[in-house]
Order: C-alpha cells, then structure tokens, then sequence
C-alpha cells in the first residue's frame, strides 16, 4: 500500500489586496496571516475600499513589499517606491461591514495608481497599532485579520485545481482562487474535512469553505474577466452549496512560525 506524502507545494500572498500573486518560497506566519499578505488597499474617494472585482485591472499591478514599504509595477507605468506611512495619517476606511482606521498611503503612489486604473483612489495601510476582528461567529473571540476578505489565510488542495482543469476546455492557475498555501499530495478538496492541521512548525485551524464570487473569473495576466464566466460556470455543476460556490479553506493561525515550500504537512483533526 502506497501512503502518500503530504507537502506543501506552494506559498502566495498578496501585499496589496486584489493585485497579482507573488510566490515566496518561505513566509511569517502571524497571527494576521502571512506577513505582508493584504496589508495594503485601495480605497475610493468615500473611503470606501475597492477590488479588481469591479476593477479587474488591478490583478495586472505587481507589488513587492518590504518592511518599509512597497514597490508597484504595471504595464505602461514606471516603478513606483512606496514607504509605510506615517502614523500621523491615520484615516476611515470601509471593508464590507468594518470600518477601519488604516494609515493613508501618500500623494504620489495615489496619482500613480489612479492614473493607472482610471479612477481616484488611494492606498491605505494596515499597521500593528490597528485591529480587523474576524466575524465571532466563524472564529475565536480575539482572532484578527488585515484586509483579507473574512480570514487571515486560504488553504487549497492541487488536486483540487487539477479536478477542476480536466472540466475546463482552457486550463487554469491555482492562483485565480487566490489561495495562500497550496497542498500537494492529497485527495481533491481533502481540506474539506481538515479541522487543523501542521506545517512545519505552524499550526493552523481551518474553519470552513471560501464561497466565490466572480474574482476566479479574471485573468491576472491580462486583467480581463473570462467572457464564459469559467470556471465559476463549470464550479456551479459540482461545487455549488446553500450559500454558494465553495472552493478550497479558510484558516486561522493557532501556532506562529515559518512555513517553506517543501515542508510536510500533517492533519491533526
């Protein structure tokens, strides 16, 4: 009997919420998620924060951060330094029902990044002085998360992507679902009925599905929406729920520490 080996295959974050992926090979995690992941968003002129949901350019921007800031790239654009601002330029801002109270990015990266998305925004920063609770009743009284949509990290099956491929007349990345941690070596969405689990030293609690919005629908290479709605239309035959389409976990950090590509993972519960 072959037992198979359970790894995890790759590490993305997203330093400004809704741009491109970056790979790491190793990452922090913190009780936030990994670091530097979804620290940085955009907001409208009403403070009201934006994603490539309504504007699917932004997954074109590619962001590198830094424990002083940023750099942003885009096409047609020149390279753009961003420094952590200042904590005298503490704002309002809004994410789904939070309001938060981020550090307003500066003048210059705000022209840059509305000139390039054709609207008037502005980049916020979430420091370690500010808190974004998670929903009580999907987690633990103290549990907090950046700008992530409901929890600091998203866990995903390979398989679950290769499953999915084989239905799609045009194959796919894992990081359209935007997953931070991707596991290899197991059933496809195994996840489903993890309940905690170690990778390396980190320990991470999974607390229930990611249901999808159109977000998986967007190119991150050409900022363009699939005119089909793939995948969600082909998700929808076999992945739908009452509350909507579900792919791959969202999870809590339990244990702090270092996670790397490679590293075994092993399911506690």
């Amino acid at each position: 009997m072959t037992v198979m080996t359970i790894t995890l295959s790759a590490i993305h974050i997203f330093p400004m919420k809704s741009c491109a992926p970056l790979p790491l090979a190793q990452a922090r995690v913190q009780t936030r998620g990994l670091e530097h992941d979804r620290r940085w968003l955009l907001v409208d002129e009403h403070s009201t924060f934006i994603t490539a949901r309504k504007y699917p350019r932004m997954t074109l921007i590619r962001v590198v951060p830094s424990d002083t800031g940023l750099q942003l790239d885009a096409p047609g654009m020149p390279t753009m330094q961003v420094r952590v601002p200042d904590a005298s330029r503490r704002v309002s801002a809004v994410v789904w029902d939070d309001t938060v109270a981020p550090l307003a990015g500066d003048d210059e990266s705000a022209a840059w990044l509305s000139e390039f998305l054709g609207l008037a925004c502005r980049l916020v920063y979430m420091d370690n002085a500010r808190e974004r609770p998670v929903d009580p009743n999907r987690a633990q009284p103290g549990d907090v998360v950046s700008f992530a949509d409901s929890h600091p990290i998203t866990v995903l099956s390979a398989s679950a992507i290769d499953q999915l491929n084989s239905k799609l007349a045009q194959p796919i990345p894992a990081q359209r679902f935007r997953p931070n941690l991707l596991i290899d070596g197991v059933e496809p969405h195994a996840e489903d009925s993890w309940q905690r689990i170690r990778i390396g030293e980190v320990e991470l609690d999974l607390l229930g599905p990611c249901v999808r919005c159109q977000f998986p629908t967007i190119d991150f290479n050409t900022g363009i929406p699939d005119p089909d709605g793939e995948p969600i239309r082909t998700l929808i035959k076999y992945r739908r729920s009452p509350k909507g389409v579900i792919f791959s976990q969202n999870a809590i950090p339990r244990r702090l520490g270092t996670i790397r590509v490679g590293d075994a993972v092993e399911v506690l519960a």
